[in-house]
């Protein structure tokens, strides 16, 4: 009865001992798979970080991009004010040189 009791125990022994190794095994592949997660998880971060800048730079960009188009807007706005002025100086200054070469021409006429 003892042999049988020893035999029981060595068996239950035998067992805790595969399942030591089986469980030691499985704490092994979670401990790498973890360390895996880590280590992309720092990739992303690492990326996600090159990214936020890029999206930094490119909003600077814009927005000095939109500084250059508000000063090209109104400098475009300024000469076409004054190339409005010019064509009106141009069309006054022309009725009068029209005005001036009728009295010209009617006083050229006149005295005959």
């Amino acid at each position: 009865e003892l042999e049988s009791e020893l035999d029981a125990e060595n068996r239950r022994l035998g067992d805790a001992s595969k399942n030591l190794r089986k469980t030691e095994r499985k704490i092994k592949e979670l401990t790498f798979a973890a360390d895996e997660d880590k280590k992309n998880h720092e990739r992303m971060q690492a990326l996600i970080d090159q990214l936020q800048g890029k999206v930094k730079s490119y909003k600077k960009q814009i927005e000095e991009a939109e500084e250059i188009a508000a000063l090209n807007l109104a400098k475009y706005r300024k000469v076409a004010g004054a190339l409005g002025d010019a064509e009106a100086a141009a069309d006054e200054n022309e009725q009068a040189l029209a005005r001036m070469k009728a009295r010209a021409r009617s006083a050229s006429l006149g005295p005959l």
